[in-house]
């Protein structure tokens, strides 16, 4: 793989994380949001991840260990969609909230902020994975340029 396919391939995954990321905050920020512009309450959403070549890498991958071929031309990660969570909310009884229904019951969004939490961690990971990447590319291309001297 080149240098500049493997910062492509980086450089794609730190963007896509990034989105991850600033989604989760939306997330964690609406945790508490009962009435949103639609009328009912926040519903969190999610990221949704697609290889930027298709589905084609799993078969590049065993042609080029067939071959011997040193690049797999592999495009890195996209964000192929941001997907809202269907699933209903909690209902909290609470007849005093402006918010609540007919019945008293005040129905909250159905953000979890221990799952929030842990999905926060593992897009901050993945970055900071795909930023080691970028640095060893970095750092490997300078020693070849000193190899050349």
């Amino acid at each position: 793989m080149s240098f500049w396919n493997s910062l492509r391939i980086s450089a794609s995954a730190l963007s896509a994380q990034r989105l991850r990321l600033d989604v989760i905050s939306n997330n964690i920020a609406n945790a508490e949001t009962t009435r949103t512009d639609s009328g009912g309450p926040y519903q969190r959403q999610d990221v949704v991840f697609a290889s930027e070549n298709g589905n084609r890498f799993l078969p590049q991958l065993l042609q080029a260990q067939r071959t011997s071929t040193p690049s797999l031309g592999a495009g890195g990660v996209r964000v192929d969609s941001i997907v809202t969570d269907d699933q209903p909310g909690q209902r909290v009884y609470d007849p005093t909230h402006p918010d609540a229904d007919a019945e008293g019951y005040v129905t909250y969004p159905n953000v979890n902020l221990v799952v929030e939490m842990t999905n926060m961690l593992s897009a901050t990971r993945s970055y900071e994975a795909n930023l080691a990447m970028v640095n060893a590319a970095k750092q490997m291309a300078l020693k070849a340029l000193e190899i050349g001297r």
